[in-house]
């Protein structure tokens, strides 16, 4: 029962430990989430920060080496050396050298330069370290027609074939200068400064937003700069990087919905010098995940502490909850009247230690207490009930001896003997039937022989006034009943016939119906008042027995019969009393039918 105490108790702290827990659990996962949060957005713009004072310090560099190789005397020189048609070529090598080595003295004096070259439209290359070719292979290369058609500056990491004297092949990211001219189209000599990758890419990578980010280098259109793949960002991520940098903000956090329908986190920061742009992407998921280790951690512990603190609600309810249970049940077996199975399911008795033993220890003794009065009491019931009957038993011989006794001093006066022979003999046998008083039981057969002597008697004092008839229905044999049942129903039957008309007919029927027998006895009078039916078919008027002990009306025999019944069967007793149509009243009474092998009385 989800009532019991038991059940309120393990709920109560079930509940308990889970708001409490839950609310802790929700407040620190909120706040903590806002706290990461904010140290991860400000952690992030700021390494950003740094980092892009770093790529300023090393642009700076870049474009100081530009400046120094545009602005050199060297640079014009050696460009003048190859366009002069009268110099010889030796003149043009030795030009090619010089060049060759100012850009290695231009290259050592920056340590974040990897190589300084130069590209001329003829197909000659000059590079740091004597690197003289004539080679015009580099004139197919993509970046090398995009700068004269495009005018693009900026080349992201790349690996060049041509030069492989101080990047040993490694990626490299690197200016585009004409030399000699300010615009790219006309220009006869492009410049090329290269930077290795790694000068950006390893402090880069020292900025994390969460385990499986990435931190994106991007160009003033949006593109890699570094080797990385742009197609990692997503497209809404993409789409909302051109918003961001054709926007006036320069730096901030933007929450996106990605393809899976799963939260991102944009981080994003404007370069000013060339317009390049910081922009990190990180699931939200990923930069929670030790808070959501700890709130795994925090459901674990709460689940262990539910579990301890149902053992610790059940031990106690072993202690508390157990007894009362037992008390609850056993108060259900006295409300029935079962003392001895509600002293079976009370707990031993032991030193009173709480308030629950003393509520026990008192239960049982006003249980014990409670069942000796009620045996008292049903003892003087049943003394009570017993001399009642008696009483009501003993008032019916004096009603029949004085009509009888009448009726022999008639016959006598009349010389009637054989008449007066009958009645005697008749009334002699009803005498001894009646002396037996040691039981209130007799066979049904010994009553309907009591009322057969009395019939006789009323057709010998009223002749063929009086027509009775008797008839039988069912297995009869071998039933008993309580004794003087029929014949006070039969006198009162032909005494009310008789004052109100010269004849009376009396019928008689016994039957028996499944378990119950049924005796009715129908006259011919004028029907019974149906205050008096009321008042004889109530059950409480007719249990009261002082009026009836104390009557003197007419129904004297017939209110005793029903109180004696009602008194001896219970329950089981019924009455039906109803006037005919025209004239007439039939009287039927329904007793539980009990063999001769039955106990002595019902239990009522």
């Amino acid at each position: 029962m989800f009532f019991s105490l038991k059940s309120r108790l393990i709920a109560f702290i079930v509940v308990l430990f889970v708001l409490s827990f839950g609310t802790l659990s929700f407040l620190l996962f909120t706040e903590s989430r806002t706290v990461i949060r904010s140290y991860i957005e400000s952690s992030a713009l700021e390494k950003m920060e740094e980092y892009g004072s770093y790529v300023d310090m090393v642009q700076m560099q870049i474009y100081d080496v530009a400046s120094l190789v545009f602005n050199s005397d060297m640079a014009k020189n050696w460009d003048n050396a190859l366009r002069d048609p009268s110099l010889p070529e030796g003149e043009k090598m030795l030009a090619n050298l010089a060049m060759s080595r100012f850009l290695t003295q231009a290259t050592n004096s920056y340590t974040s330069i990897s190589d300084v070259s130069v590209y001329r439209r003829n197909g000659l290359r000059i590079g740091s370290e004597n690197q003289v070719a004539n080679d015009p292979a580099f004139m197919q290369e993509s970046w090398y027609r995009n700068f004269f058609t495009s005018g693009d500056h900026w080349l992201a990491a790349h690996t060049d074939q041509h030069e492989r004297v101080r990047d040993h092949g490694n990626p490299v990211v690197s200016l585009l200068m004409p030399l000699g001219t300010f615009h790219h189209a006309t220009a006869q000599n492009v410049m090329k400064v290269n930077v290795s990758e790694s000068y950006f890419l390893e402090p880069l990578s020292r900025i994390h937003l969460a385990k499986n980010s990435t931190i994106f280098l991007l160009n003033e259109k949006g593109s890699p700069i570094l080797s990385q793949q742009a197609h990692e960002l997503g497209a809404r991520a993409i789409a909302e990087i051109d918003r961001i940098r054709n926007g006036p903000i320069k730096s901030g956090v933007v929450y996106l919905t990605n393809d899976e329908g799963q939260r991102d986190i944009l981080v994003h920061k404007k370069l000013g010098r060339t317009g390049w742009m910081l922009a990190g992407l990180a699931p939200e998921k990923e930069l929670y995940s030790s808070l959501h280790k700890l709130q795994s951690t925090i459901l674990v512990v709460t689940v262990v502490l539910i579990l301890v603190s149902l053992f610790a609600a059940a031990w106690l309810s072993y202690g508390v909850t157990k007894p009362l249970t037992r008390l609850v049940l056993a108060m259900r077996q006295v409300q029935r009247g079962a003392f001895d199975q509600a002293d079976s399911l009370l707990p031993p008795d032991k030193n009173v230690k709480s308030e629950v033993s003393y509520v026990i220890s008192t239960f049982r003794y006003m249980v014990s207490r409670l069942r000796q009065h009620i045996q008292n009491e049903f003892e003087l019931k049943l003394l009570r009930q017993q001399a009642e009957y008696k009483a009501l038993l003993m008032q019916i011989n004096p009603h029949f001896m004085f009509n009888t006794l009448e009726l022999v001093s008639s016959l006598a006066m009349q010389r009637r003997t054989e008449d007066t022979v009958q009645v005697i003999e008749d009334l002699g046998k009803m005498m001894r039937f009646s002396m037996n008083t040691s039981d209130d039981r007799v066979p049904l057969e010994e009553e309907l022989a009591y009322v057969r002597h009395y019939i006789s008697i009323l057709q010998t004092r009223f002749g063929h006034k009086l027509g009775i008839s008797i008839t039988e229905e069912g297995k009869l044999d071998s039933l008993v009943m309580i004794k003087f049942i029929l014949q006070p129903l039969i006198e009162n039957a032909v005494k009310y016939s008789f004052q109100h008309q010269t004849t009376a007919q009396v019928d008689i029927r016994i039957s028996r119906v499944d378990n119950r027998l049924h005796f009715s006895i129908a006259d011919n009078g004028p029907g019974m008042p149906s205050e008096i039916i009321r008042k004889l078919q109530d059950p409480m008027a007719a249990s009261q027995l002082e009026p009836i002990l104390r009557s003197e009306s007419w129904h004297i025999g017939l209110g005793n019969v029903i109180a004696r019944c009602r008194l001896h069967y219970g329950a089981l007793f019924a009455v039906h009393i109803r006037n005919g149509v025209q004239a007439g009243t039939c009287i039927e009474l329904i007793l539980p039918v009990q063999e001769e092998y039955h106990v002595q009385r019902i239990d009522r």
